[in-house]
């Protein structure tokens, strides 16, 4: 299959891969306390990396500093998200993730696992392997092109 074909194909199946957003919905959590997506990138990001400056937002994402600015608002009114100095000693202050910030994003990654673990179901191990080496593969190519790597330390976080 041609490039270009198979770009056609993957579009449209990640169109409709991201309209399954009831995958990441956990059992129990009452309507409205789901995270929304960009906050849950955003707590992902930070647990990932550690405490972020707006500028390091920016830098990591490819987006205006407003609209970082107007997430972390956010973030810090919901209280998933603090203001902390600088760990390294620098004068910006950082934005890290508050106990009920993890907490939440726990159980909505906890969701997330378990709508993919039913889906995945009755794969074969192999096709799993392959699967999970594929979709890495093309993350980490899309990241190399765009210069933006997502940190990737040790193995993924654990479900609690």
């Amino acid at each position: 299959m041609e490039a270009r074909r198979a770009g056609e194909e993957i579009e449209r199946e990640l169109l409709i891969l991201t309209r399954h957003r009831e995958l990441g919905t956990p059992r129990g959590v009452r309507a409205g306390a789901a995270l929304d997506r960009s906050a849950y990138v955003l707590l992902s990001r930070l647990e990932a990396q550690g405490p972020m400056s707006i500028p390091e937002f920016v830098e990591a994402f490819g987006l205006a500093a407003s609209t970082f600015t107007r997430q972390t608002s956010a973030l810090l009114d919901s209280g998933l998200v603090e203001r902390a100095l600088d760990p390294a000693g620098g004068t910006a202050r950082k934005f890290r993730v508050t106990e009920e910030g993890r907490a939440r994003l726990a159980a909505q990654r906890a969701g997330i696992v378990d709508g993919l673990t039913a889906v995945l179901a009755d794969w074969p191990a192999d096709r799993l392997v392959r699967f999970i080496e594929d979709l890495r593969r093309f993350n980490t190519d899309i990241e190399r092109l765009s210069g933006r790597p997502w940190p990737r330390n040790g193995p993924p976080p654990a479900a609690p």
